[in-house]
């Protein structure tokens, strides 16, 4: 049996000087082939037929965290 677990996925986007955001559920299989999630959204047919991500605005992609923080910062 197929696991269909999707995963929460923010996309931060450009436009004009003003930034906005949008989460996204994709398919975890889907996530996990690839290195960086922006090769998924770029690359996998599965993604591709299903949503139109505007490359040329977007600035950042990342998972989605279950307090709705994002990723953790890096430490310098």
């Amino acid at each position: 049996m197929t696991e269909n677990r999707l995963v929460a996925v923010k996309l931060v986007f450009a436009d004009r000087g003003c930034f906005h955001d949008v989460v996204v559920q994709l398919p975890a299989t889907v996530i996990e082939r690839y290195g960086r999630i922006i090769d998924a959204l770029r690359e996998d047919p599965e993604i591709t037929a299903g949503m139109y991500v505007d490359r040329r605005r977007l600035v950042a992609a990342f998972i989605e965290t279950q307090d709705g923080r994002g990723p953790p910062r890096q430490e310098e």
